[in-house]
């Protein structure tokens, strides 16, 4: 990753408006920053969220509050708790996520 032109700024999240995107189950709120072609969000996913779609983007994912379980096409799966992170390259492994509880995620894309 490349981080370039970007000057000195802090983010307060609970000021940006989220956006609200559907999965399968559930809803994604999404307050996002985007530098160049660095995305930046804070996601909170609700109780029983499920993705509606294989991800192969890459991410740097870090679970803030709740609990992630994270599929991999493959079958393998993985569950974050609070202060625990994954990475993943762009069309390495293709990945969904759900959660019986909600979380609260903060992702680097």
């Amino acid at each position: 990753m490349q981080l370039t032109d970007i000057p000195f700024d802090t983010t307060d999240w609970s000021t940006l408006e989220a956006t609200a995107h559907k999965g399968e189950h559930g809803l994604a709120y999404w307050r996002t920053r985007t530098f160049g072609n660095i995305r930046v969000r804070m996601v909170e996913y609700t109780p029983g969220y499920l993705a509606d779609h294989w991800c192969v983007k890459g991410h740097i994912l870090l679970c803030l509050e709740g609990e992630l379980h994270t599929q991999l096409e493959d079958g393998r799966e993985f569950v974050l708790k609070s202060g625990m992170s994954y990475q993943v390259a762009d069309n390495a492994e293709p990945h969904r996520s759900y959660t019986a509880t909600g979380a609260k995620l903060f992702i680097v894309d």
